[in-house]
């Protein structure tokens, strides 16, 4: 999806996340667009002292996110959501407010219908990886991922995990615990940059790792760790369980299940047991 966004020619850097399947937006583009200010970094940051209650919700639900610059440079920028976006709007007096929700809504009115409807996502990440040539099997495989990986994340929500680093370190902890590698570790494997790891997983190596977060998942509901440390056990536990299933498979199989393969050859990623 396009990093940058346009209202009245006026560009807004924009990054999708996958994960939460929603966009952030750069809030300090959103002010130069509103306000037409020489330096919306500034009336941003006055803003912000002004509204107490703005630059309080800001600080709660506002990460730095990183997107590139107009000099082509990768910076972190203070970043929100539609939702965030919209309660910032409202603390701008501008002529430009209304038409910018309307271009809001529209820019994420994807977004609003599957919220609405979630079949809708559904059937839209169906098409998009049917586009790009995924097998059918493996896309069927991986709906069933990203429903166990939601189910995961919103577990951690209730356990008070909310950051996105902290969710990466949850993430890499399992993963390693299960694969015996790192998310960068494996990445390097598949010869990954930036691309999605499980859009890159074959079918096998996608039911192990949703093994391990289903896993972690109910190992936390059962047990509601109240700390960051006590949760991280508890998803090196639920990945050590899939990792443990792993090695079974691989003595009875004979074979290696942590492959080099990635999305390069899609039909690859589909692997069938071969039968004498």
């Amino acid at each position: 999806m396009a990093n940058i966004k346009v209202f009245e020619n006026r560009k807004v850097r924009a990054k999708w996340d996958e994960e939460k399947e929603d966009w952030w937006f750069s809030l300090v583009d959103v002010v130069a667009v509103l306000t037409d200010s020489a330096n919306p970094t500034d009336y941003l940051k006055k803003l912000r002292k002004r509204d107490v209650d703005l630059g309080a919700y800001l600080g709660t639900n506002c990460p730095q996110v990183e997107m590139i610059n107009e000099d082509g440079k990768k910076r972190k920028v203070l970043a929100g959501s539609t939702k965030d976006v919209l309660r910032l709007v409202q603390s701008i007096p501008s002529p430009k407010a209304e038409p910018f929700k309307v271009w809001l809504a529209q820019v994420g009115s994807e977004r609003l219908d599957e919220i609405a409807d979630p079949q809708k996502a559904i059937d839209r990440a169906i098409a998009t990886y049917r586009e790009k040539g995924y097998p059918e099997e493996w896309i069927t495989q991986r709906m069933m991922t990203i429903k166990m990986r939601k189910e995961l994340t919103a577990e951690w929500q209730q356990r008070g995990i909310t950051q996105e680093k902290d969710y990466a370190i949850l993430t890499n902890e399992m993963t390693k615990a299960w694969s015996g590698l790192s998310v960068k570790e494996y990445k390097k494997l598949k010869g990954l940059k930036k691309e999605n790891l499980r859009d890159n997983m074959t079918n096998i190596e996608l039911v192990l790792n949703m093994l391990a977060e289903v896993t972690t998942t109910e190992l936390s509901q059962k047990e509601k760790p109240e700390t960051f440390n006590q949760n991280k056990e508890i998803a090196k536990r639920g990945g050590k369980f899939a990792g443990e299933t792993r090695q079974r498979y691989e003595k009875e199989l004979g074979r290696k299940i942590i492959s080099p393969t990635n999305a390069s050859n899609k039909q690859l990623l589909e692997v069938k047991n071969k039968k004498d």
